[in-house]
């Protein structure tokens, strides 16, 4: 069993330049406890039957995120006619639901055990999964959403911890890799299967996959690790925090997911979010600064290192899943691109993103990491001001090329800030940090979602304005460029009222597109930003023997990724 945070009993903490946890004589017999002897551990073909249902666990989990956004419009076109925003809302609260998940994971493991709790969990997301599937109206559909992501909260740092514990130790670094290229997995496969389902079969097929799926991995965890003893850890639960923390993240995401369709505050229910949130936050960040084991433990901020890192791997998660998420429905809505195809463009990330995933834990050890992440932030912000220089219609090929560079940098976006937060800490700091950290991000990448499409939704006005201007002949009246037009569509059989619509259409798509483009600008320029704000985290201490890694630091690291 792994260690967890929020336990009763004393474990040291590495000061920076310390002896890892691993050479640490109450540390290595601490981890020794709680892991399964070499006689208990799974061997042969049920090792290999245990970590592929683990493995194909984890891309469940983790592609229902992008594996929805992609058949989002066909989602909010079934469920009563809602428009695709109103679909938009069913990932980010999907989302919020893993990030309150994690800290459930964290208490429920160490009363029932991750085994018991893994499985119990995968037949829960089974059960939400086909209410999922059976939806018919959105209000129901997006709270079933936000329970899916709770239950997927709660899978995915226990999958991660079962898996490592029957990975042999001098083993371990290749299930980091495994697992980082898992990682991947969600931007790229889940993207094109979410497309495929929906062009060629349904859209509610990516819930029933995962019943299909889901239901035979519990029984398998179950099956193989039947008769394991569990040793029950008293672990607190800070249900005041949590609460406090659900209504800030929740009232929040609300606000942005909904603003644009209910004119924000305008609307009492926004109004009212918003003082809820005013209230909770200032009352969370005092009760978790008091609380000795806190849901989220902002104590960690006086770290330098980590409050930088955290920073800028929040703010740039925000960007990443923000333009992910709005290109990928624009790809449709806008450009005319079917779902599949779509999912194809996607796809296209992992020619360079997959390997290079699976070594990036190594590369980090041999490098200044704020050299990688610094080139890191500015090789997104090239990328993104490349596919915002697209000013019409794209083709595939077009599209596709900036696409392989953009895999390129994801895959090597997580690993440098992560581990500049994460540097001088061990031991259940280090799997508090890096379970915090996977918590801000996933929470920032929703709000991503919401604000990148509140770029485009804002400036698509300001463009349309612009062009009717230019047309109307107000900046330019010597062109008469209105009526050269509206000339010319006649010319080739079209009424006046059909030119009229046709032109209308033309300007809402031109607009839409510099609307989007103006929200890759907006990314490439946090991206610089953060290139420059990496800089103020402290540079490594000097090179040392370096100390056997211990099950920590690869559980932060599979946590983290």
């Amino acid at each position: 069993m792994r260690p967890l945070a929020g336990s009763l009993r004393l474990v040291p903490i590495r000061p920076p330049g310390a002896p890892n946890v691993a050479n640490d004589p109450n540390g290595a017999n601490e981890e020794a406890r709680l892991m399964p002897s070499a006689e208990d551990r799974l061997t042969g073909w049920r090792f290999l039957l245990f970590t592929a249902a683990l493995a194909v666990g984890n891309v469940v989990a983790l592609s229902n995120v992008p594996g929805y956004t992609v058949l989002a419009p066909y989602a909010a076109g079934s469920l009563q006619g809602v428009n695709p925003s109103f679909g938009t809302w069913a990932t980010t609260d999907h989302m919020m639901g893993i990030v309150l998940g994690l800290p459930l994971a964290r208490w429920l493991s160490g009363r029932y055990g991750d085994a018991r709790v893994y499985a119990s969990a995968f037949v829960a997301y089974a059960l939400f999964s086909l209410a999922c599937a059976m939806s018919e109206t959105i209000w129901f559909f997006v709270p079933m959403r936000f329970l899916l992501g709770l239950a997927g909260g709660v899978l995915l740092p226990l999958g991660q911890a079962l898996a490592l514990n029957e990975i042999p130790e001098n083993r371990r670094v290749f299930g980091v890799a495994w697992w980082g290229v898992l990682s991947m997995a969600p931007f790229t496969l889940g993207v094109f299967m979410g497309g495929f389902w929906a062009e060629y079969v349904n859209w509610r097929m990516l819930f029933y996959s995962n019943i299909i799926l889901g239901l035979p991995i519990a029984g398998l965890v179950v099956a193989l690790l039947y008769g394991r003893p569990h040793r029950r850890r008293i672990v607190r639960f800070d249900a005041i925090g949590f609460l406090l923390i659900c209504v800030t993240l929740v009232g929040v995401q609300t606000i942005l997911n909904q603003g644009n369709d209910f004119d924000w505050f305008g609307a009492p229910i926004l109004a009212a979010l918003l003082v809820a949130v005013i209230i909770a936050l200032p009352a969370f960040v005092v009760w978790e600064l008091g609380e000795r084991t806190p849901a989220l433990d902002l104590r960690l901020f006086r770290h330098r290192n980590y409050a930088v890192g955290v920073f800028c791997s929040v703010a740039g998660f925000l960007v990443i899943q923000g333009t992910l998420s709005v290109f990928v429905g624009q790809l449709q809505t806008l450009l005319g691109y079917p779902s599949s195809l779509a999912g194809v463009v996607y796809l296209s990330m992992a020619i360079c993103a997959a390997p290079l995933v699976s070594i990036m834990h190594l590369i980090v050890r041999r490098v200044d990491l704020r050299y990688f992440a610094s080139l890191n932030f500015i090789g997104f912000a090239v990328t993104l001001t490349w596919l915002g220089e697209y000013d019409k219609v794209a083709s595939f090929d077009q599209i596709t090329t900036p696409m392989i560079f953009f895999g390129l940098f994801l895959a090597t976006f997580f690993a440098p800030p992560a581990a500049i937060a994460v540097q001088g800490l061990s031991g259940q700091k280090l799997i508090r940090a890096a379970e915090e950290l996977a918590m801000l991000r996933t929470a920032f990448g929703a709000y991503g979602i919401t604000s990148q499409a509140v770029v485009q939704f804002r400036r698509a006005p300001v463009h349309q304005l612009g062009m009717a201007d230019h047309l109307g002949g107000r900046e330019y009246p010597s062109l008469d460029a209105l009526g050269a037009l509206t000339r010319k569509l006649q010319d080739l059989g079209l009424s006046e009222a059909v030119t009229n619509v046709q032109i209308s259409r033309l300007m809402r798509q031109q607009a839409l597109l510099l609307g989007l483009d103006d929200a890759f600008y907006f990314g490439a320029m946090v991206f610089l930003c953060l290139a420059a704000i990496i800089w103020l985290a402290r540079p490594a201490p000097a090179a040392k023997p370096e100390p056997k890694p211990s099950l920590a630091d690869f559980e932060a690291e599979e946590l983290m990724e």
